[in-house]
């Protein structure tokens, strides 16, 4: 039984296993692959709270410090009914609705006069 193997191409063997040492040259005209990095996305960077803050505009791209205005939010109404619940009836269960702290802030754009953010309370 003299079967004779032919031995592999000088390429392929390495000393002490089998395997490229290295990879192999890609054919020939093989464009070069490209590689694609993407940057995350930072959606609202800003700390919107109880004063204005700078920044630039989503909607007109100004550098600007936000103007603010108040609204009744969840925590001026769950004030009103704590007080109420007390047992202060006659009117003074909406003293919540004339205090800024129990409010909702709103940020807007002092030059296009569009929202930019706001700071709920709750």
């Amino acid at each position: 039984m003299d079967s004779k193997q032919p031995p592999p191409p000088p390429a392929y063997s390495q000393p002490g296993g089998v395997g490229y040492s290295q990879a192999p040259p890609p054919p020939p005209g093989y464009p070069g692959s490209t590689v694609v990095v993407t940057q995350p996305v930072h959606m609202n960077p800003y700390m919107f709270r109880e004063f204005g803050v700078q920044m630039q505009c989503p909607h007109c791209s100004a550098t600007i410090t936000t103007s603010t205005r108040y609204e009744v939010g969840t925590l001026t109404w769950i004030a009103c009914c704590v007080v109420a619940a007390v047992g202060c009836w006659f009117g003074c269960c909406l003293i919540p609705f004339c205090v800024d702290g129990c409010k909702d802030v709103i940020h807007s754009c002092p030059s296009c006069n569009q929202d930019v953010g706001r700071y709920n309370r709750m």
